[in-house]
């Protein structure tokens, strides 16, 4: 895409950055850093990493509950960034597309039935894929973006830092610094920011506690008896309501506007009952219990009309919008004025473009390509999308890889791809059970983020798909350097094949469970 894909980045103005800071010590943060050392051959002068948390794995590593104050003395406790993840969680990737080049995932010993790695699994594989890193001191835990600003006349960028790794020897206090780099990879702040759905009423039980969104999901305990409705049919939708209905009251009710995607495997089970989409929920008056208590509860009207009376939660799997809002740039239309937000420029009438503006490949910054972003996508098979991607940042950033030279160029990718989202928008959907359902919104899928599976380049959806994606980066990478042909993730026939049949692999997964565990 664009008019200038032939130049290379031989221009003084896009010359490789000697220091690269990385942002998140998540799948995607680990193996950018793994490939901007290892595949620069050591060009950098300095690479490092940075992570908030206590160690490394992102939504793979499981925590405690966010907690923020200031305690009695006055010092700042640090704050906990929980995980998404919740306990019993099994992923839905075969750990063919979760290994990263030339880091093949350990196969797991109940491979036979489950052949889908645990949590824990994918945590411990993430943390020996880092340790290397770790010891040799190129990896910052405990430390905190606080903010990435661009310096004028492209002279890199100032980031300020919380250190609260220095609170035992600083009273209780991180240290908050500035550095400067050349140049910034932001892998994190995609999980941050839940996506609540603009339904009437949700804002009132939010506020009452009686809505949560999957996020802070942490089990089933305490959902004894309750009566509950999910929002959503994807994986965290269908995990949370089969992790709920052995204990909830029956039926344990599932919201979905549409028939759930193939790639969502779940199993038919006589104590979830789907419903059509939500039009409103209603607070009910609060009653007073036998101990004195005063109980609130809802009702929750679809949009065919039926009420569900007495609904005690609603947990709601409707994803996540992304949010790296500590990034700001120089405006664009006058570079001599103090920095904006990144994500003040996305602010699109239609949900469906909600975004990471001005990208090149959903990777570079199209005014300024210094900064990076990797992950930005949703992919089916995120892991190995990242490994292509950093590998290819890496060497556009040598300069072994062309892209466009001119901000025109590099925006053509970002038009084009609102262009398909649009497009993708006119064409109609099936409705998942109610004839009320025909006029909602288009499916969640349907965004700019999110690729479609792609079969042999593209998606039933239009073009766009992943393996087209990740096929053109790789593509890109294999011309500069034929020796990653071999060790590269591929994305042909065969693979696609595997992947394909991973679902109803899944399925048979999710059977076997149900049969033989209590």
């Amino acid at each position: 895409m664009g008019d200038n894909l032939t130049e290379s980045i031989s221009s003084p103005s896009l010359a490789p950055p000697r220091s690269i800071l990385v942002i998140g010590g998540g799948p995607a943060g680990l193996v950018t850093l793994r490939n901007l050392i290892e595949r620069s051959n050591d060009k950098f002068e300095q690479v490092e990493l940075v992570e908030r948390r206590d160690d490394v794995g992102g939504v793979w590593y499981q925590d405690e509950p966010t907690i923020s104050s200031v305690n009695p003395s006055g010092a700042i406790n640090k704050p906990q960034w929980p995980s998404p993840a919740y306990p019993g969680l099994i992923g839905n990737v075969l750990p063919r597309f979760l290994a990263f080049s030339e880091y093949p995932f350990p196969e797991s010993p109940d491979h036979l039935h489950q052949p889908f790695p645990t949590v824990e699994e994918t945590y411990e594989y993430l943390r020996g894929f880092a340790e290397r890193y770790i010891e040799r001191g190129v990896v910052r835990l405990n430390t905190e973006v606080m903010r990435v600003e661009e310096i004028p006349e492209r002279k890199g960028w100032k980031v300020r830092i919380r250190d609260w790794g220095v609170c035992d020897d600083n009273d209780g206090m991180p240290e908050e610094r500035e550095e400067r780099w050349d140049a910034v990879v932001v892998c994190a702040g995609y999980y941050d920011k839940p996506n609540w759905p603009n339904t009437e009423g949700l804002d009132s039980v939010r506020k009452r506690g009686l809505a949560l969104h999957a996020k802070w999901w942490n089990g089933p305990e305490g959902y004894e008896g309750k009566k509950a409705i999910i929002i959503g049919n994807a994986n965290s939708s269908n995990d949370i309501a089969s992790q709920l209905a052995p204990v909830a009251q029956a039926p344990v009710y599932r919201s979905i506007r549409r028939p759930p995607a193939p790639w969502f495997p779940s199993l038919l089970d006589s104590r979830i009952k789907n419903v059509g989409a939500v039009k409103k929920y209603i607070l009910q008056p609060a009653e007073e219990t036998e101990e004195g208590m005063m109980l609130e509860k809802m009702t929750v009207v679809l949009q065919d009309g039926t009420e569900i009376k007495d609904v005690d939660v609603v947990i709601l799997g409707t994803g996540y919008c992304p949010n790296p809002e500590f990034v700001h740039v120089l405006p664009h239309e006058n570079e001599k004025e103090s920095t904006v937000s990144l994500m003040s420029y996305t602010n699109p009438i239609l949900p469906q473009l909600r975004r990471i503006p001005f990208l090149h490949r959903h990777i570079l910054y199209a005014y300024n390509p210094s900064l990076a972003f990797i992950g930005a996508i949703l992919a089916m098979t995120p892991f190995i999308v990242a490994d292509v991607a950093s590998t290819w940042l890496t060497l556009a950033w040598l300069g072994e890889v062309p892209y466009p030279q001119t901000i025109d160029g590099r925006l053509a990718f970002d038009r084009e791809r609102i262009m398909q989202v649009e497009k993708m928008l006119e064409v109609p959907l099936p409705a998942a059970t109610t004839d009320a359902n025909a006029d909602l919104p288009p499916s969640s899928f349907i965004t700019y983020a999110f690729l479609g599976p792609g079969d042999t380049g593209t998606s039933e959806s239009g073009k766009g798909g992943e393996a087209e994606y990740a096929n053109g980066l790789r593509d890109d990478i294999v011309s500069a350097r034929p020796d990653l042909d071999a060790v590269l993730p591929t994305w042909d026939a065969e693979a696609i094949k595997a992947r394909t049949e991973m679902y109803p692999t899944k399925y048979e997964a999710l059977k076997w469970a149900q049969m033989h565990c209590v």
